[in-house]
């Protein structure tokens, strides 16, 4: 099967722009890889067990990105399963813009990071959001007991695509747990 994620990032402005920059034939390469990249695999799934947060960018009524950062204890973003992600979302700043963004246009794209070591893994998906009301039994799934925090809603991601993306202009950034280890 051919790759998903050039297939949905590369519209045809994307492609003019390639084309225009000199690189449209390295984004042809990319398009015409048969590697997997619609289903979550173990490589993925242990990168996404170890961050502590992500980035997650919507789109509002009128058109307008909205990026937010997400954090929480290492793997608060859970893998279901190889199609599915879902995280508990605690009370915050009670804005609610990812919130209101999903119930209009439930694509999205979550960005997580692993500074440290320069890895990058973007995630194009389709979110919606659940009460705690709503579904009890997701809640009491994704709940982590040792983070004192009270779960109001649970986010659940159907992965469309995802991409490794180059480390080049990462800068190494450390935690302080991090630093403590010695890494």
């Amino acid at each position: 099967m051919p790759r998903q994620y050039p297939r949905l990032a590369f519209t045809d402005s994307v492609k003019a722009a390639q084309e225009s920059y000199g690189h449209r034939a390295t984004a042809q390469k990319l398009e015409a890889s048969e590697a997997p990249d619609h289903e979550i695999g173990p490589a993925e799934a242990a990168f996404i067990a170890a961050r502590d947060s992500f980035y997650m960018a919507t789109v509002n009524d009128e058109g307008w990105p909205y990026v937010q950062f997400r954090g929480g204890p290492a793997g608060f973003l859970r893998v279901l399963d190889s199609k599915t992600l879902a995280f508990a979302d605690f009370r915050g700043n009670r804005q609610l813009i990812s919130t209101g963004n999903l119930a209009h246009e439930e694509r999205a794209s979550l960005i997580l990071l692993d500074y440290p070591n320069r890895r990058r893994l973007k995630i194009l998906v389709r979110g919606r959001v659940y009460s705690a009301e709503e579904r009890p039994d997701l809640i009491e799934l994704l709940e982590d007991p040792t983070y004192r925090a009270r779960v109001q809603r649970a986010f659940v991601f159907d992965v469309a695509a995802f991409d490794w993306n180059c480390p080049q202009h990462i800068t190494p950034r450390f935690t302080r747990a991090e630093v403590e280890a010695g890494l």
